[in-house]
């Protein structure tokens, strides 16, 4: 048995993943696996203690609460060293290390997305009874405290289209600059090409005139797309302004995409496309990961 890669420095760059008790649902975890070791990044694996596990099922409950808490401690070193086992068995070269925490997962997982490149989630399509103990039940108030990029991974793993694209959703502001930004680089690691989309949002105050602010989208649209693009030749680049329900347009874009990049907050404005009612809608209906981008500031 080899012995296992040293732990990175607390403050090195690091990707941070959430640990599914149910070793069935492992797509996340890959996921997760898979970027570090693109990017060459040591990997963290966090279980967080508080509710009963599959191991704790398969014993008698323990008479006193010392008795519990053991029990609880011994099946999430289990379920992370089966995660472990599972990352060295698709990346032996990849530095992990694993924290296993008591209390919050909320609290626990924001505090771990400090520094982190990214932190990722799975999800079995929340509000399901099943979701109740599971990472997906905690993505949203995550989102709302994450400290950088918040991704959110579905079970099961959906099909891309052979030409691999990404997804990002465009708020016609600046406040959309750093979903973007991370649209390019994921789309240049992976060798994929990106989709920009802003959506222009029918409503009752819209009905007369529209012309004007829609020409205005697509000049701001072009505008944020076209510097980063400059710096990201390779990346073969869509951009479009769509009419249509931001969440509905986004999620049927995405149906095939690698991913959806989109902002965790927005300005709405003329656009009506507001990034935080959207990136909550998306992360209930897309099919592929969602990647939920904090605004800077």
């Amino acid at each position: 048995m080899s012995a296992p890669a040293p732990a990175a420095r607390e403050d090195t760059p690091r990707i941070v993943v959430g640990v599914d008790p149910d070793p069935a649902h492992r797509t996340a975890l890959a996921w997760a696996a898979d970027e570090a070791a693109r990017r060459r990044l040591p990997l963290r694996l966090v279980h967080v203690e508080g509710v009963p596990t599959r191991g704790d099922r398969r014993t008698a409950v323990p008479p006193s609460w010392e008795g519990w808490n053991e029990a609880l401690h011994e099946a999430g070193r289990q379920v992370l060293e089966e995660a472990a086992e599972f990352v060295t068995a698709r990346h032996p070269e990849l530095v992990t290390d694993t924290l296993l925490a008591e209390g919050d997962p909320v609290w626990t997982l924001s505090e771990q997305s400090r520094g982190a490149t990214f932190t990722v989630l799975g999800s079995r399509h929340p509000g399901r009874r099943q979701e109740v103990f599971g990472s997906a039940s905690i993505a949203l108030p995550v989102m709302a405290r994450t400290h950088g990029p918040l991704v959110v991974v579905p079970e099961p793993e959906h099909l891309t289209q052979e030409r691999p694209y990404y997804v990002v959703g465009v708020d016609g502001s600046e406040d959309s600059a750093a979903a973007v930004d991370l649209a390019f680089e994921e789309a240049a690691l992976r060798g994929a090409g990106l989709r920009a989309l802003l959506v222009w949002e029918h409503g009752p105050l819209r009905v007369f005139d529209e012309h004007g602010p829609q020409d205005e989208s697509r000049r701001l649209l072009s505008e944020i797309v076209a510097g980063r693009g400059a710096r990201y030749p390779e990346v073969e680049l869509h951009h479009e302004l769509v009419v249509g329900h931001p969440v509905q347009v986004l999620t049927e874009a995405s149906a095939h995409a690698l991913g959806l990049v989109v902002g965790t907050r927005g300005r709405g404005g003329f656009t009506g496309m507001l990034l935080g009612s959207v990136s909550q809608g998306v992360l209930h209906h897309a099919e592929c990961p969602v990647i939920a981008v904090p605004t800077r500031g």
